[in-house]
């Protein structure tokens, strides 16, 4: 199963649309900072599941901190970041992530793309498909594993 997961998109919706429409995913998610974003996808692909938490530049943003999802056999921790202080380092976010049971830990907020390993659980930054390096994400699940790719948009 591929998911494609997005973050600091800040109203840029065709970098998004376009890696949808060449990918073709079974999921999207959106970590954030332009939430309506998220809502416009689901909108125009109304057969993709679309899953997202807010960002610190989204109208509700103090609403999640996190969301757990279940995709394939595997715990997602979302977040968009800014609550676990990922700019100064990944530490509260590794926590927070792994004391959740997940084994995949998805944030935005830096506009940074990351990826790393730690005790077994991925963490991932996809970086920004607005602003910046416009960058996301996939995540292909099968066979009980996970591999991941950070593209261009």
């Amino acid at each position: 199963m591929k998911t494609l997961v997005f973050s600091d998109s800040h109203g840029r919706i065709s970098p998004m649309r376009s890696a949808i429409l060449a990918e073709r995913p079974r999921q999207i998610i959106h970590l954030g900072d332009n939430e309506a974003d998220a809502d416009v996808l689901r909108q125009e692909f109304p057969d993709i599941s679309v899953a997202g938490v807010p960002g610190n530049c989204d109208l509700y943003w103090g609403r999640d901190r996190y969301k757990l999802i279940e995709l394939a056999g595997h715990r997602l921790f979302l977040t968009h970041g800014h609550h676990y202080g990922v700019k100064l380092g990944l530490e509260s976010l590794i926590c927070s992530g792994s004391a959740s049971g997940a084994d995949i830990v998805l944030f935005g907020h830096t506009h940074t793309p990351h990826a790393e390993r730690v005790n077994g659980v991925l963490i991932l930054n996809p970086g920004s498909v607005g602003p910046g390096s416009r960058t996301y994400a996939v995540l292909t699940f099968e066979g009980g594993k996970v591999e991941y790719e950070i593209r261009d948009a």
